[in-house]
């Protein structure tokens, strides 16, 4: 089934030496976008890599382009985000290409564990249907997607949200939306997809820098509804905030995508 398979990893060029393909995917494509981070320097590819990935340089910073970019030039009908941190689990994956093959699902949502083997959040027993309210903890390296659905809908990535960008949250959430707005299928499968480091964007919490980037991307998924799940959000996470002030801007202003 790998031989339908693309692996797109997004790195940057002095990450490279990081990927680590997993030797179960024999059949697969594997895909390296890179993106180059001024006052840093090249890495060499490591030789099996490079023998093995087709690599495609960007002129530009923004995780969301590379994403964008593996869907745009993916040469298999099924495409897994990853990072150069992951560790992929294909077994996961395996399961998780049946499940779109059956159900016809444009997307599937995966699990990870980190580097103490425990499961990133909470994990469901049986696959079940993605909406906006159940999305928000989303990440790229556990999405696998039908590359011929995505791009005959016309979603892509907002490139204005994402690591590298000022708005460096919620891309794959918007992703998500927009996918779930197009009409499309959406699941969340009990796969576990790869080990990823205990360290995840997702976790920020602070109010002059990360409430303000996590309210603009509640705001692009929502638009005019957006003040109810920021109210939720808010109190859910309250022992995170901690703070009256940042809880209500958070809630009631308006967060311009700069």
């Amino acid at each position: 089934m790998t031989e339908h398979l693309t692996i797109g990893y997004s790195s940057l060029t002095d990450r490279v030496h990081a990927i680590d393909v997993p030797s179960a995917s024999h059949g697969a494509e594997v895909l390296v976008i890179t993106q180059h981070r001024p006052g840093t320097v090249h890495t060499a590819m490591p030789h099996a890599l490079a023998a093995r990935a087709r690599v495609d340089a960007l002129d530009s910073l923004g995780v969301a382009k590379s994403r964008n970019r593996a869907i745009d030039i993916a040469g298999r009908r099924y495409l897994l985000f990853a990072d150069d941190d992951v560790s992929i689990y294909m077994s996961g994956v395996t399961a998780a290409l049946d499940h779109l093959q059956r159900t016809g699902a444009a997307l599937v949502l995966g699990y990870a564990v980190d580097d103490h083997r425990r499961t990133r959040g909470r994990r469901s027993t049986r696959p079940h249907r993605l909406t906006l309210r159940n999305s928000g903890r989303a990440a790229t390296y556990l999405m696998l997607i039908d590359v011929d659905k995505v791009r005959a809908s016309g979603v892509r990535f907002d490139e204005r949200f994402g690591a590298g960008m000022s708005n460096y949250l919620g891309d794959e959430y918007i992703f998500i939306a927009d996918l779930l707005r197009a009409g499309l299928r959406c699941d969340a499968v009990p796969y576990v997809f790869g080990m990823h480091p205990t360290h995840s964007s997702g976790a920020l919490w602070s109010i002059g820098r990360d409430l303000p980037a996590r309210a603009a991307a509640i705001e692009r998924a929502w638009d005019s509804r957006a003040i109810v799940p920021k109210a939720a959000i808010a109190a859910k996470n309250w022992g995170k905030i901690r703070s009256l002030r940042g809880a209500t801007r958070f809630v009631i202003n308006r967060h311009p995508v700069v």
